[in-house]
Parts: C-alpha cells; sequence; structure tokens
C-alpha cells in the first residue's frame, strides 16, 4: 500500500538520509476508492531510558496518539520491556478536498492530497496545533508563500507575553519556526518546523501548526504556493476497510462532536437500506467512543446470509 509519487522519491530518499532516526516521516499511501482504513497497529518494548516521546517520533506519531492509545503507561517512564502500541493505522478524514492539505486539529495530523499519472496519493504527518483559546480557526485557506530558513518576526501580540523576546529572531536553532514555514493566507498562521519536538501531539502553539523538522522538510518541495489548505476539528472518524465498518475516535478537547453515536448509526443504517444487513456490535460502537484512544476498531460487518 505505501507509495511515494515517483517524482518525489530523491526528495524525500534525501530528507530520510539527512534523518536516519526518522524512517517514518511522511508517511506515504495510494489512495484507494474501496477502503477509508490505511496503516495498521503494531506492538514495540521499550528499550533502555526510551520515553513513549522517542518511540512516537521514530514512528511519526504525536504524543497524544501515542498516550491514548497506552493508556496506564508512564509516557516519560516507561518500565524497560514493557509491549507499547504502536497506533499506524487511521481512518481518512470524512472532510476533504481531491488536492490540497487537510489539518485535522481533533486528531493532530495533517494531510496532503495529490494526483500524479492518474493515481491519487496522500502524504500524512502528526502535528502540534493551537493552545486553549489560540485554536487554529476553522476554514480553507491557501498558501500563500512557503521560505526555507526563516527568520521569525515576532507578533507584538507574543512579545507583550514575552517582552524578552527580540522583534526577530534568525535562522538557526533557537527559532521556532525551524528550516521551513508555509505561510497561509490569513490571520498570521503558518505550518513551520520546530525546534521543540517534544510539541508535536500537543496544544502549545499561538495557532500555527508545528511539524516534526523531518516531516516539514519532506512536505516543503512538494506542496506548491497556492495550495489548499482545509482546517478542519474531526474527532470521530468512520468508514470501510477489508469489508468491515470501522470507527477511529479521538478526544473531544473543544466539545464540539455533536452525537456521534447517533451519526454513525445514521450512517449504519442507510447502509442496511441500500446495500444490505450488518451486524452492528453496539458495545464496540460505545466503547470505541467513551476511550478515545485513537485506535480504529471494528463496530459492524456484513450479515452473512
Amino acid at each position: 500500500m505505501k507509495r511515494i509519487f515517483p517524482s518525489l522519491i530523491a526528495a524525500v530518499f534525501v530528507l530520510l538520509l539527512a534523518h536516519p532516526g526518522s524512517a517514518w516521516a511522511l508517511r506515504s499511501f495510494m489512495l484507494s476508492p474501496d477502503t477509508d482504513l490505511y496503516g495498521s497497529v503494531r506492538q514495540v518494548k521499550v528499550e533502555g531510558e526510551d520515553t513513549l516521546l522517542d518511540i512516537a517520533r521514530e514512528f511519526g506519531l504525536g504524543y497524544n496518539q501515542i498516550v491514548a492509545a497506552n493508556p496506564g503507561i508512564d509516557p516519560w517512564v516507561p518500565p524497560t520491556g514493557e509491549l507499547v502500541k504502536i497506533p499506524l493505522a487511521f481512518m481518512l478524514p470524512r472532510e476533504r478536498p481531491q488536492a490540497g492539505i487537510v489539518v485535522n486539529l481533533a486528531e493532530m495530523r495533517l494531510y496532503f492530497f495529490f494526483s500524479n499519472g492518474g493515481h491519487d496519493f496522500f502524504f500524512t504527518a502528526p502535528i502540534g496545533i493551537g493552545r486553549e483559546g489560540y485554536l487554529t480557526e476553522l476554514g480553507v485557506y491557501k498558501v500563500k508563500s512557503k521560505t526555507a530558513n526563516p527568520t521569525w518576526v515576532v507578533p507584538a501580540s507574543i512579545r507583550e507575553e514575552e517582552p524578552d523576546l527580540p522583534a526577530e529572531v534568525p535562522p538557526g536553532p533557537d527559532n521556532p519556526l525551524g528550516d521551513f514555514v508555509f505561510r497561509l493566507s490569513r490571520n498570521l498562521y503558518a505550518i513551520h518546523g520546530t525546534n521543540k519536538p517534544w510539541g508535536i501531539g500537543r496544544r502549545v502553539s499561538h495557532g500555527c501548526i508545528r511539524m516534526y523538522p523531518e516531516d516539514v522538510g519532506a512536505l516543503y518541495p512538494v506542496v506548491p504556493v497556492g495550495a489548499t489548505v482545509q482546517v478542519i476539528y474531526e474527532p470521530v472518524k468512520y468508514g470501510w476497510g477489508n469489508g468491515l465498518f470501522w470507527v477511529q475516535a479521538f478526544e473531544d478537547f473543544e466539545n464540539r462532536a455533536e452525537y456521534p453515536l447517533m451519526k454513525i448509526m445514521e450512517e449504519l443504517l442507510y447502509h442496511e437500506a441500500t446495500v444490505g444487513s450488518l451486524d452492528i456490535d453496539r458495545q464496540a460502537l460505545e466503547r470505541v467512543l467513551e476511550e478515545k484512544t485513537g485506535v480504529p476498531m471494528v463496530v459492524a460487518r456484513p450479515r452473512e446470509q
């Protein structure tokens, strides 16, 4: 299933060589009309002094994903030898354009959809988002410009909060924009790298979207100026994969999800009315919506005739 847009192989390959510990930078898939489910779940053992954050970055996950999938495990001091679930399976957002970037704030994940040679593909990576009171406004944006080795011109509002900050921060390890930045068409928002990778999968910014350095570096050469950026808030995703109906749920930290159980049941009942009967596991459905582990779960399957 994993494939990379052919003309971009060289750029991505160079990025992976530059960051040999980040083999999962920009996970890539060919889109299929037959499934909404991509990837798989695996397990690894904690070795040495690894934290869950170390493991998350190694596999291209954010803090929120690795912690939600492993309740009860201390993210900072996981026991050596402990089996850790690596949630590399996900459902595609239901709101998405045919081409361009989708930022799902609730999931803290970015998707880039594109076509080449009659085939449709997407890249995906975890992100950090705005802290409480600074969440990026939902809506459709454009990539206004993109810059390598950017200078951070510190907004006046941030200097009021942190008076010791200079007016500008030049490129380098102290620059919170990292090595690459995509500036969006309004509200001073941007998608950029970071010099604090522990913030990926967290609510830490003033509204900008942060990415691991290796991810934004791989994305930089392939996203054109003018690309569409759709910012959504979708804590519950669902759809079909391998002939089964799956649900994936994340924390609804903004309390915006309206009656997800009802919406999913309506989807399943519509399928029964138009396609055929289903065996619906109501307990599994309620559990996945309650636990919010971010791990897709099967909640229905075609009924055997």
